[in-house]
């Protein structure tokens, strides 16, 4: 049996009605609706100080940076949502990636992410709905070896989507593709697992053979 896909969501930014935090909602609602089970946090949750290897070196790693790495360790894929800041990313979402891809313990460098598989979206009041960002991001990803999607979701003119601070979208196009982003993830998920899952299936049972 095909295990069900475990993904971790979260949005670059902080502001508590951030349009990027309702876009990924939306595409949270189609990766659940395809059979995954996810797993939303707010980085406002987990404040951490600005990586510094001094601070690791004497400190430690934060109890927030260890949090999100258990998690991450936890979750076989991720939904991304970034604000485009200055033409690439924030600082909170590119903080959390620093410390979380370090070495902590038993950790090593980059497991936190490597082997899985992601999707990434943006949202902005302007025309081009933050896209500039997304080059970045993608780049971040791809040197800590996750698997982007090649499909990507930038969201121009957000504003005129939803009712004030509403969290449903108006646009039931850009809903609609929003969702399926979140159920592409899915889809590519349930395709790794298979695969996974016959390997380890063929190495249980030479391992049997090789026992008996």
């Amino acid at each position: 049996m095909t295990k069900t896909p475990k993904i971790l969501a979260f949005a670059g930014s902080l502001r508590e009605h951030s349009y990027n935090k309702r876009v990924l909602k939306t595409a949270i609602r189609g990766a659940e609706n395809a059979g995954a089970k996810v797993t939303y946090v707010d980085l406002r949750d987990y404040p951490m100080p600005i990586y510094d290897g001094d601070i690791q070196e004497k400190e430690g790693f934060p109890e927030n940076a260890k949090k999100l790495q258990k998690l991450l360790l936890e979750h076989d894929g991720l939904l991304i949502a970034s604000p485009e800041y200055n033409g690439s990313l924030p600082a909170a979402l590119k903080n959390a990636i620093d410390w979380t891809s370090r070495a902590n313990g038993d950790i090593k460098p980059i497991q936190c992410y490597k082997g899985k598989v992601a999707a990434i979206m943006t949202a902005s009041p302007g025309a081009f709905g933050g896209i500039r960002c997304l080059a970045h991001l993608r780049a971040v990803l791809t040197i800590l070896l996750v698997n982007t999607l090649p499909s990507e979701i930038a969201v121009g003119k957000v504003q005129e989507m939803f009712d004030g601070n509403g969290a449903e979208m108006k646009d039931e196009k850009m809903k609609g593709i929003l969702e399926n982003l979140g159920k592409s993830l899915v889809d590519m998920l349930r395709k790794t697992h298979s695969e996974v899952e016959v390997v380890e299936s063929a190495t249980s049972n030479i391992s049997s053979r090789q026992k008996a």
